[in-house]
């Protein structure tokens, strides 16, 4: 707690090659109830995790989905970090924890180490407001982020 307030917290996940089932699990054990597609292009290879198909399969499991990708997706003209200077930016992260102060959220992208996705960058900017972040890992074994990670450990 902060000064009697809830201190917000955003989790971040990279849906990669999983399985719809196995995915869902992963959102499931971590109590998320709304996932933030962060993609600019919100399509895949597979099927399960185009927009199109998520925007129906996630809410009849219990989970929202909203695409933010226009304003916090990669793939950015002059890199992420200028995008992060627009105004388009900084209203997707209002968005965002607007969402975040009403449910558990979760940010995703395809790639599944954050530390090669543009959600580090996403997830740096929400820590210096003073946000938690964490990872959700699709790998049982857990290996210790080093200090200067911008990404915790997801709790149990």
């Amino acid at each position: 707690m902060n000064g009697g307030k809830r201190r917000l917290t955003v989790w971040t996940i990279g849906h990669g090659s999983l399985s719809k089932d196995f995915f869902l699990s992963l959102l499931k054990k971590h109590g998320i109830n709304l996932l933030v597609d962060v993609r600019r292009f919100p399509t895949s290879r597979l099927e399960h995790f185009r927009m199109e198909s998520l925007e129906k399969w996630l809410p009849e499991e219990g989970v929202e989905y909203l695409w933010l990708g226009e304003e916090l997706g990669g793939y950015r003209r002059g890199g992420y970090e200028k995008h992060m200077e627009t105004s388009l930016f900084r209203e997707g992260v209002e968005k965002l924890l607007d969402l975040a102060r009403g449910g558990r959220v979760c940010i995703m992208c395809l790639e599944t180490d954050p530390k090669y996705c543009h959600r580090m960058f996403i997830a740096q900017y929400l820590r210096k407001k003073g946000v938690r972040i964490f990872h959700i890992s699709s790998v049982s074994k857990r290996v210790e982020k080093p200090k200067s990670s911008p990404f915790s450990l997801s709790p149990p």
